[in-house]
């Protein structure tokens, strides 16, 4: 129909089939198993063959910029047909069902690839709404605007694959962990009899499904050892099978039942929290001397 806008959109929809393909091969390198080299696993593929797409639709992206330009500088008619009208309004359809089917899969699955997909599509559903306007705008009346609308979503293509490009490249790169999620982290291992409080969470992901935390936990030095080695142990099995995390938790005593101790850590912690709210203090101890005691404790902004 001599239309660079759904030329344009008929290419969006062509890449994002491409970058199906290479997405579903990311998924099948990225669930092959840990091995020598890789001992944290291949899960990073995933992001590695987003990368990938990511550029190809770039370069989609400029040379359509190129084409609509050309488009606006020697316009020619666009053909009305009822066909293309029905052809762009069984596209939107389509990639409505295919919006909703990845979120739904991708919620599933814990897929951020999937849900990345699911609002690509969502997206590609205001390009091809744009490029079914410019044809019927054409005519009714007689304004050649594909043209423009073409570059409209040349330019929505590049946007697209900008954000993409960094969406996959943050996790390679390494990024910190989200805040509800360290929260969720922090109350559940404290939810546990026995854990008296945490600290020097540090958290690593080595791609989806491939998340490891180490967690310093401080518990009583009254304790049977083997009693609170127990309580460890279970903790980092049920990360393990609930929330598929690699936890690995170092374990610190503490005295919780000197008075005098007690209250000079209360004391100690007043004066840090009047320093930095946000501040916190762990691994304190006391060492009497005949002069004077030393108070030891670290303090990290948790």
């Amino acid at each position: 129909f001599k239309s660079i806008a759904i030329t344009a959109d008929s290419i969006n929809n062509l890449s994002d089939a491409f970058s199906c393909v290479i997405t579903l091969v990311g998924f099948k390198l990225s669930s092959r198993p840990a091995d020598e080299k890789h001992p944290y696993g291949h899960a990073r593929y995933e992001y590695i063959s987003g990368l990938a797409v990511s550029f190809i639709i770039l370069l989609i992206g400029v040379e359509l910029v190129k084409s609509s330009f050309e488009k606006i500088i020697d316009p020619e008619p666009t053909l009305f047909s009822f066909l293309s009208v029905i052809v762009l309004l069984v596209s939107i359809g389509i990639k409505l069902w295919q919006s909703n089917f990845n979120k739904f899969v991708g919620r599933k699955i814990k897929s951020t690839a999937l849900e990345a997909t699911s609002a690509d599509s969502l997206n590609d559903v205001i390009a091809t709404s744009a490029v079914l306007i410019s044809t019927i705008v054409a005519k009714l009346f007689g304004w050649q605007i594909d043209g423009y609308m073409g570059l409209g979503v040349a330019l929505f293509i590049i946007y697209s694959a900008i954000k993409l490009i960094g969406e996959t490249l943050n996790p390679l790169i390494g990024v910190a962990p989200d805040d509800d999620f360290v929260c969720e982290i922090e109350e559940r291992i404290l939810s546990y009899k026995g854990i008296l409080g945490i600290h020097d969470l540090v958290i690593h992901n080595y791609g989806p499904g491939r998340c490891f935390a180490s967690v310093h936990a401080e518990v009583s030095a009254n304790e049977d050892i083997l009693v609170s080695h127990d309580i460890i142990d279970n903790i980092e099995r049920d990360f393990m099978t609930k929330m598929d995390i690699h936890l690995v938790i170092h374990l610190d005593p503490i005295v919780t039942d000197n008075e005098y101790i007690n209250n000079l850590r209360k004391l100690t912690k007043e004066i840090i929290d009047g320093i930095d709210s946000l501040l916190s203090m762990h691994d304190f101890r006391i060492v009497v001397g005949t002069t004077h005691t030393n108070l030891i404790f670290e303090t990290g902004d948790f």
